[in-house]
């Protein structure tokens, strides 16, 4: 399929060209491989054409007018579009297929199993997965299109004009939901308000939707420049900003009442199954909440020894809970203002560039950039995130960092914060993943939390190996990144498999991590919305950390961190156990 603005068609192939063992001779083969490949390509085009502004982010402009379909009929449609497609692979004879299509094959497999499971414990009913990123998030969407043609802002216009109607599908999931009593807890979605407040706006140029409207590309004429412009406003101000109030009205009135008070999904009426299968899901292991929150207390109290033996080495003299006082207050550690912040998180990412070749042999081709979180939700959500380039070259990856309160942002811990957030963590799995022609596109854009988000909490390990801890303070950072994930793994098993209360939760991040005040509530407000995700990055390091020195003990002076690394990412982001599967493989051939 050479789907628009993607890169080239051989994205959707299947790999077998690419598999020096594939040996598959005959008709048979043939065939299997051929509709392995058809079904991988089909659904490929159903999932950009039902999830259109991933397709644009993407690249993929054909569904550039559209918005998703949040109905409860579409997500029946969705339900069944999965139970079909995995029809479809059972009925493919799983031993014609080379090694690498039947990774494929499973992978796609798991893919739908997975989301048949979320379907049928009705998991939909919660659109909600932080409170930072919802409905009301929606806007944002334009940060991350080109504007360079007319069609590009007739685009956005119909997506303007359409967008009411998202509004009104949403309200109706959340109403099934409070029917069903699928909802959240009130402590974290009562922010949600808020965030709508600033979008009623009375000037609709006023509005982030009109953002592309503000200054228009030379390409666009003057006349369709003033019509465009008018028909924005009338969009917005017809349109959007009532249909906002009304979902304001209806959340506030209807479903924030109907929310839980305390923190856990537990409250929910399959709470314990949606929650033993949002830990499997998230860290695509076989892992209980209960060995889960066991890690999570041995994790802690290793890296305290660490932290402590590093806070010695600065000289100071107090307690642990004094120093973390001395790094959350002690004006050396802050830059005085949002500009003077941004500059320092420049510097640092081009610190750390020049290093990379030290540990990695091979390295993405895209760009990335360090920008502003909006200020529409930089309040609420967290000190920083990666966005994703665009797979058509139209726009590098975004590493967007939280300039909101400077006084609360401590310099020691962005050398860590870069390493995950950039390189050579996400920017640099994500970007390479989608550099792999040789891979379907299902692999190449999809994700696994605990792959992604354990490299990147691994990369941040990987400033020593590259001499950017030198600094005692820094180190100290990157230790209090290692506890911040130990501790999500403690506190949200704890808040939704045993009944933690949100403030116990805060208490016991507080207590073992120098993190911030404001930070360790946004992360709790996280951990509640989106149960189970936190504890991918804890997992994910766990075992990548356990394959290198796996890796590192069985080749002794043959091996190569660099090499390491490679194997780790060249196929894209993968369930642990086949991690580990591809991983010891290499060691096997090298040993052979």
């Amino acid at each position: 399929m050479a789907a628009s603005g993607l890169v080239p068609a051989d994205g959707i192939s299947s790999g077998r060209a690419q598999d020096p063992s594939d040996q598959t001779v005959g008709a048979a083969p043939r065939a299997a491989a051929q509709a392995l490949e058809q079904v991988i390509a089909k659904d490929w085009d159903w999932r950009m054409e039902h999830n259109p502004t991933w397709a644009s982010m993407l690249g993929d402009h054909r569904w550039n007018d559209r918005w998703e379909d949040f109905s409860l009929e579409a997500i029946v449609l969705s339900h069944q579009h999965g139970v079909d497609v995995l029809a479809h692979l059972q009925a493919i004879d799983r031993s014609l297929l080379s090694g690498r299509d039947q990774l494929n094959q499973n992978l796609l497999q798991k893919d739908y199993q997975t989301a048949l499971k979320d379907y049928q414990l009705h998991a939909y009913l919660m659109p909600f997965n932080s409170q930072r990123e919802g409905i009301q998030t929606s806007a944002q969407l334009a940060d991350a299109l080109p504007f360079v043609t007319l069609k590009d802002y007739e685009d956005w216009l119909a997506r303007l004009r359409s967008f009411p109607a998202c509004l009104d599908q949403t309200t109706e999931v959340l109403r099934q939901g409070i029917r069903e009593k699928m909802v959240l807890s009130r402590a974290v979605l009562q922010r949600v308000p808020g965030q709508l407040d600033k979008q009623i706006v009375r000037d609709p140029r006023e509005s982030d939707f009109y953002k592309p409207f503000r200054s228009f590309a030379a390409a666009v004429p003057t006349a369709d420049q003033e019509r465009l412009a008018k028909a924005a406003q009338d969009a917005i101000g017809q349109g959007i900003v009532p249909a906002l109030a009304r979902y304001r009205e209806f959340y506030v009135k209807e479903y924030l009442p109907a929310c839980y008070p305390e923190p856990g999904i537990w409250q929910a009426p399959n709470g314990a199954a949606l929650y033993d299968f949002l830990v499997r899901k998230f860290t695509t292991t076989d892992l209980t909440p209960a060995q889960v929150h066991q890690i999570g207390l041995d994790e802690v109290a290793r890296i305290s020894g660490e932290m402590e033996a590093v806070r010695v080495k600065t000289g100071f003299q107090g307690s642990r809970a004094q120093f973390f006082q001395y790094l959350r207050t002690d004006p050396q550690f802050f830059e005085k203002t949002p500009e003077d912040l941004l500059k320092t998180y420049r510097a640092t990412a081009k610190q750390v560039d020049p290093e990379l070749v030290k540990l990695f042999r091979t390295l993405p081709r895209m760009p990335y950039g360090v920008k502003p979180i909006p200020d529409a939700v930089a309040p609420d959500t967290t000190a920083a995130y990666y966005s994703a380039g665009a797979a058509d070259g139209s726009r590098a990856g975004t590493y967007y960092v939280n300039l909101y309160r400077p006084e609360t942002r401590p310099k020691w811990e962005m050398t860590a914060l870069t390493l995950h957030e950039s390189v050579p963590g996400h920017h640099v799995q994500i970007a390479l993943a989608m550099e792999q022609t040789g891979l379907p596109n299902f692999r190449r854009y999809g994700y696994y939390n605990a792959f992604g988000e354990g490299w990147g909490l691994y990369a941040e390990s990987l400033g020593d190996e590259m001499g950017l801890y030198d600094d005692r303070y820094a180190k100290f950072g990157q230790l209090t990144y290692d506890m911040w994930r130990a501790v999500r793994l403690v506190v949200d098993t704890g808040m939704h498999a045993t009944h933690w209360d949100r403030q116990k939760a805060i208490d016991y991040f507080m207590e073992n991590a120098a993190k911030e005040e404001l930070d360790v509530v946004n992360e709790i407000d996280r951990y509640i919305a989106w149960p189970g995700q936190a504890l991918a990055y804890k997992i994910g390091q766990l075992k990548i950390r356990e394959l290198r020195n796996q890796a590192a003990e069985a080749l002794g002076p043959r091996f190569d961190v660099r090499e390491f690394h490679n194997v780790v990412l060249r196929d894209g982001p993968l369930p642990l156990d086949i991690l580990g599967r591809n991983v010891n493989e290499w060691i096997g051939t090298l040993k052979a």
